[in-house]
């Protein structure tokens, strides 16, 4: 899952746009996003960001600068330092998948925020909260929590497989792959009816602002 494989994999897949998020972290996303130039596939960095309560809150960001700062706020409440021999080495790498550094937080933990505090710092950033994979029976607001709670502020939830009971019904849902290895890229995909392939129009499509609309698939 290197950023030259995912950006060439998701182009042989059809795909148009991808977000990287990775869990806690953002230091690949814009390798990936220069390496995306490359091969004509747009990318908007992302976070996985792990709440307190274990719920995974995928954070979409317009720019590097605003990805790095959500990046530094998550990382002064993650507490735990990776044991390369236990969970593998944690490669930060360049567009053409050179390693250029390693990262040593414990990306795997979970931060001291609490969800609510979570979607705050993704708001304040100017980015976009969407649940993630809520159909999972792991890590996901419906599988720790149980429900979704009133005035939290989310921008969307994301199902892989099928949307699960209990959803809001005004709680605009996108669907993806969830993908960990370089095969499950695409296996689920999204269709956004936007001017163009960022995270102001897929903010905007969340929104149904103007005529532009989501469409899971």
């Amino acid at each position: 899952m290197s950023p030259a494989r995912v950006a060439r994999q998701a182009r042989e897949r059809g795909l148009d746009l991808i977000a990287v998020c990775d869990h806690n972290s953002a230091e690949n996303a814009e390798a990936t996003a220069r390496a995306g130039r490359k091969v004509g596939l747009a990318v908007i960095g992302g976070m996985e960001i792990t709440s307190r309560e274990e719920v995974h809150v995928l954070g979409l960001f317009r720019e590097p600068g605003l990805l790095g700062a959500a990046q530094q706020a998550v990382h002064d409440h993650l507490p735990g330092e990776n044991d390369p021999d236990v969970f593998g080495e944690q490669l930060v790498m360049d567009e053409d998948d050179r390693v250029i550094g390693r990262q040593d937080k414990l990306l795997i933990g979970a931060t001291d925020l609490a969800l609510a505090d979570v979607v705050r710092t993704v708001h304040a950033l100017g980015g976009i909260a969407i649940a993630s994979h809520v159909d999972r029976p792991s890590y996901s607001i419906l599988s720790q929590l149980g429900f979704i709670p009133a005035g939290l502020g989310l921008d969307g939830v994301e199902i892989r497989d099928r949307r699960p009971d209990g959803l809001p019904d005004a709680l605009p849902v996108v669907s993806s792959s969830d993908a960990h290895r370089l095969k499950e890229i695409g296996r689920r995909r999204t269709s956004f009816y936007v001017e163009g392939p960022t995270a102001e129009e897929i903010a905007l499509a969340l929104k149904g602002a103007g005529g532009r609309r989501v469409l899971t698939g």
